[in-house]
């Protein structure tokens, strides 16, 4: 644990508070690539030198030499990829608006699947977010169901449990805003954050899923668990919240940030990242007790987080994609 006493303390705190004390241990982040096609939404690696890269229009690029040079992968489809997610090397999943691709060939090959057919919801068009597997064969997809002028009119959680080949809709207790993030704790823990600072949580393998409180009305954007005691979930004004205990309780942390918070990601229990707003980079290294500036050399604001103990990806505005090592 990271300790300081009496005016040292008191100093660090001070700057902390302020923004004003930026990088400190070892490592840097700089710029791999400044200008793309459209923003990059999702960043996901699979070893230190392959790696993927997303965002609008259907973009899909990926890297086998750690970034010192990136390819296109043409998809059919025009939508904004929202979210790339590999369960293994081999196995990876991606969600563009109310499509999904699946490759079992680590990403040689991408075929799309039909997720739910056409006029299945009654009540508009699915928008599809997020996408996590807890299994082999079970994952989820969430997101929201739009009107006819793209108001979001409900929330929105599928479940597959034969690998991603069909889906069935998982009904969410009182919850009609739009859900952005999900993640889970090995297989029967899981959480789910999205509009006005919802965050659900289900205990028995996504079967069923409860509200719990978050204390903030904030849209919440990414929410990244550790185990299943430790998590954290980033959104809207610099909001950071923290909980110990699962979520039946949360925390909020000051950070001295007002920008927006679009990632966060646990390395291990002492070091974790967030990035957001107008390059944004955060860091703690005592388990989130204490927050740190990163230098970015970006005012691009930054969607998209890959970290690994030796190594990191985040991408962002513009097509940035920004490269952090040791």
């Amino acid at each position: 644990m990271y300790r300081k006493t009496g005016i040292v303390f008191a100093l660090l705190t001070a700057m902390i508070l302020s923004g004003s004390l930026t990088a400190f241990g070892q490592g840097n982040w700089r710029i791999n690539r400044e200008k793309g096609t459209g923003d990059l939404i999702s960043v996901f690696f699979t070893s230190e030198d392959d790696g993927w890269v997303a965002g609008d229009d259907g973009y899909l690029a990926y890297t086998r030499d750690g970034g010192r040079s990136w390819n296109k992968k043409v998809l059919n489809t025009a939508a904004n990829i929202n979210e790339i997610y590999f369960r293994n090397d081999d196995d990876g999943y991606l969600v563009a608006g109310r499509k999904m691709f699946i490759t079992k060939d680590g990403g040689l090959n991408w075929r799309e699947t039909l997720i739910v057919d056409p006029g299945t919801i009654s009540e508009g068009t699915p928008e599809f977010l997020s996408i996590r597997f807890n299994s082999r064969n079970q994952g989820f997809i969430i997101g929201s169901v739009l009107s006819e002028d793209e108001s979001v009119v409900d929330s929105l959680l599928l479940r597959t449990t034969d690998g991603g080949e069909s889906w069935t809709r998982v009904l969410l207790p009182d919850v009609k805003t739009e859900l952005f993030h999900l993640d889970f704790d090995g297989k029967q823990e899981g959480w789910i954050v999205g509009d006005m600072g919802v965050i659900l949580a289900t205990t028995n393998n996504g079967t069923s899923w409860t509200l719990q409180e978050s204390g903030t009305t904030a849209g919440l954007y990414n929410v990244d668990f550790r185990n299943d005691h430790d998590g954290f979930v980033v959104g809207e004004e610099g909001t950071v919240l923290r909980t110990t205990n699962g979520g039946r309780t949360w925390q909020r942390v000051n950070n001295g940030v007002k920008k927006t918070l679009f990632r966060v990601n646990q390395v291990d229990s002492d070091n974790v990242w967030i990035v957001g707003g107008e390059g944004t980079i955060l860091r703690s290294q005592d388990g989130g007790n204490t927050w740190l500036n990163q230098p970015s050399n970006t005012t691009s604001s930054l969607y998209g987080l890959y970290m690994d103990k030796k190594y990191g990806w985040s991408v962002g505005k513009g097509g940035i994609i920004m490269k952090y090592s040791k």
